[in-house]
């Protein structure tokens, strides 16, 4: 999730374990404890391009880790607060701060790798990276956790935040099953063989939907929205497997594979091969010329081809945003 949340959900986690012992310092810590995990951003700002984007959410936002952390930080919060917290009191508050930072991060699309070293990467897809109904519960409760300094009170709002941010989660699970029922019905009507579906909501809700089916030889993606009354239609974009020759052996394209988790395609545009990972939804629908929200262009360095990420335009964003909003309404 973006770190606004982040920090949100890592203070709300923080007032349940010490509220009653840190007062108002859990901001303090719950802010930091909620933004540690994503620190792997930052390293990734001195690796490859690529290399970073295989580290994200890898050991960083591990049990392995937080097992090592809990304690230390545990050591240091209780000393730095001696007299008013204890070191296993300490200890579980960064522990949990940590594993419901890991929890959300989850419900996303972007795998996260809580098992590392395993390389396996968990990912519910039942709700988008920024998705204010999840968070506005639990800056409420914050905002009135600050007003009032009753410990009864504080909790109680707290919970309540929690709850209803959690129920939102719960609900996003029913009609996540609910729209990929959708898409395998109208793929059943239309006759279509597939050997594998994913779902996923498109930014900022949990009503419009996204789908990526993969076929022998193509992806056909389509939309769904609670509101639709028409028939699913899908757009089929052909795998461009001959495009993959030209990058065999390729490093950066063996990685962005492996990120992508084999859901991706490969166009060519003049005379320029471009990586397209398909999870993340169209900047265009064009079955020519394609354009998605994560591709590369590969471009020559030092006698070898190099994935660089393609710039977005923040008029891309708002063309994109623009038709969510009118495709929500339904068709």
């Amino acid at each position: 999730m973006d770190s606004f949340t982040q920090i949100a959900l890592g203070i709300a986690v923080a007032e349940v374990c010490a509220g009653k012992k840190l007062k108002n310092k859990t901001v303090l810590y719950g802010s930091i404890l909620g933004t540690i995990p994503d620190l792997d951003v930052l390293v990734g700002l001195f690796l490859d391009p690529v290399d970073a984007v295989l580290i994200h959410r890898g050991i960083s936002h591990s049990l392995f880790l937080f097992g090592l952390l809990s304690p230390v930080l545990g050591w240091i919060i209780s000393k730095i607060e001696k007299g008013k917290i204890s070191y296993l009191r300490a200890s579980n508050m960064v522990f949990w701060c940590f594993f419901t930072h890991v929890l959300l991060d989850m419900f996303t699309s972007w795998g996260t790798q809580i098992l590392w070293p395993l390389d396996y990467r968990f990912a519910l897809k039942t709700i988008f990276v920024i998705d204010p109904l999840y968070t506005i519960p639990l800056v409420i409760a914050l905002l009135m956790v600050w007003k009032t300094k009753d410990v009864v009170l504080r909790k109680k709002y707290i919970i309540r935040g929690l709850f209803i941010s959690s129920f939102y989660l719960l609900v996003s699970c029913f009609i996540k099953l609910y729209a990929l029922n959708q898409f395998e019905k109208a793929l059943y009507n239309q006759g279509i063989q597939y050997s594998e579906i994913i779902v996923k909501p498109t930014a900022f809700n949990i009503i419009l939907w996204n789908a990526n089916v993969a076929t022998t030889n193509s992806y056909l993606l389509a939309d769904y929205s609670l509101l639709d009354s028409q028939p699913i239609t899908f757009t089929s974009y052909d795998k461009n497997k001959n495009l993959d020759l030209q990058l065999n052996g390729n490093s950066d394209f063996e990685k962005l594979k492996k990120a992508s988790e084999g859901w991706y395609i490969l166009t060519q545009k003049n005379n320029s091969l471009f990586f397209n990972d398909l999870r993340f939804g169209l900047l265009n629908d064009n079955p020519q010329n394609p354009q998605f929200a994560f591709n590369y262009k590969f471009i020559a360095k030092e006698s070898e081809l190099k994935a660089v990420e393609v710039h977005k335009s923040k008029r891309d964003g708002k063309r994109l945003l623009l038709k969510i909003a009118n495709r929500i309404k339904g068709n």
